[in-house]
């Protein structure tokens, strides 16, 4: 299956949220059943990240955005945790600072983005400032479409810079966000989770629902587009994303780079260490 084009959000789409449905798991039954082409996926990226590493011409940025409790640590732990460190790292954006709020929105990102060779996953990103921002009436529905223009500009500039973007939205549904809220009260160890925001957050659901559609209408590009991945499954929201990611990277055309010294000597040297 291709997922790349069953879960892309194309330029000319209108989204709808209500039309995706949140529990689909496509042709598995379950988690074991997925569990050895997860493994097969892994083992892809692990490889397919030493070529862009070792090629440190090219970059990736992931951008993971989604409803509180939709699963953005899940995702990376499972998906990108097994990488390489050296080429892979997470950002995270909280609310900004006092010096980052005396900026434009994006001067706090920027300088977060992957230079050549790197794999960076942003958990929240600059999406923030045209949801948050705009779903408690904190910037002007003319502000927040300027933001839009200035996002697809920022993102044009990383594309034609050999980053290659790929957005990701974590779809789960009101009463699956609900049920984990609560496991989250239930299980001590996930205390450090909860927020006094979260159920106040939650009665704007419609307003995130829609602020979220509205930002990845107006911003998912041919070359930095959107995925909407339903998430209610956990283990299939990982294989979808990590099958995402193995299709990406392979069409990139990564290429070790050719050796800067001749083998054919290096190995007469070897073979004389050897010998004595």
């Amino acid at each position: 299956m291709d997922y790349c084009k069953k879960f892309i959000v194309k330029e000319d789409d209108k989204l709808d949220l209500s039309k995706i449905n949140p529990n689909e798991k496509g042709d598995y039954k379950g988690k074991k059943e997925a569990k050895a082409k997860m493994k097969e996926n892994i083992k892809k990226l692990t490889e397919l990240q030493y070529k862009l590493y070792s090629e440190n011409k090219q970059s990736i940025l992931v951008v993971l955005q989604a409803l509180d409790a939709a699963g953005k640590d899940g995702t990376i732990n499972h998906v990108f945790a097994p990488l390489n460190p050296q080429g892979c790292r997470v950002h995270g954006f909280k609310a900004p600072t006092q010096i980052e709020l005396a900026h434009d929105f994006l001067w706090r990102i920027h300088k977060e983005t992957p230079g050549k060779g790197e794999i960076v996953i942003f958990n929240r990103s600059h999406y923030e400032d045209v949801l948050i921002t705009r779903v408690h009436k904190l910037i002007s529905q003319k502000e927040c479409e300027m933001r839009y223009k200035y996002i697809n500009d920022f993102e044009k500039l990383l594309t034609d810079n050999n980053t290659k973007i790929i957005k990701i939205y974590l779809h789960i549904s009101k009463e699956e966000q609900l049920k984990r809220f609560k496991k989250r009260l239930d299980t001590p160890k996930k205390h450090w989770k909860i927020s006094d925001g979260d159920y106040k957050e939650r009665q704007l659901w419609n307003d995130y629902t829609g602020a979220f559609e509205n930002a990845i209408n107006a911003c998912s590009q041919k070359d930095a587009p959107w995925y909407v991945i339903p998430a209610n499954h956990k283990w299939y929201r990982n294989l979808v994303v990590s099958e995402i990611m193995v299709e990406t990277m392979e069409n990139m055309k990564l290429k070790l780079p050719e050796p800067t010294v001749d083998i054919n000597e290096i190995r007469k040297l070897a073979e004389r260490e050897e010998s004595k």
